[in-house]
């Protein structure tokens, strides 16, 4: 099963509509920057199998009459981690 999860980066949390039962929807941790909310999601092992063997990733937006702009990626991080810079 794909879960989302909640992660470092992390600074809002989007609750599920009361229109939805737990079953259809649950809360979604994101980072926002205020331009785009980055969420991620965990695979079981059936999917990581299936990705893997299919290479395909589907994403369905819950909207109904227009798809917002989206990305998928699949790594470790999509946070780029600034390393120290030493003066000389």
């Amino acid at each position: 099963m794909v879960k989302p999860i909640k992660f470092e980066e992390a600074n809002k949390n989007l609750l599920k509509p009361s229109s939805m039962a737990d079953e259809e929807c649950s809360s979604l941790w994101v980072y926002s920057d205020g331009e785009q909310c980055i969420s991620c999601w965990k695979l079981g092992w059936k999917e990581r199998i299936a990705a893997l063997l299919f290479g395909k990733v589907w994403l369905s937006v819950l909207s109904g009459s227009t798809q917002p702009p989206v990305w998928i990626d699949s790594c470790k991080t999509v946070f780029e981690r600034q390393s120290d810079e030493k003066e000389d």
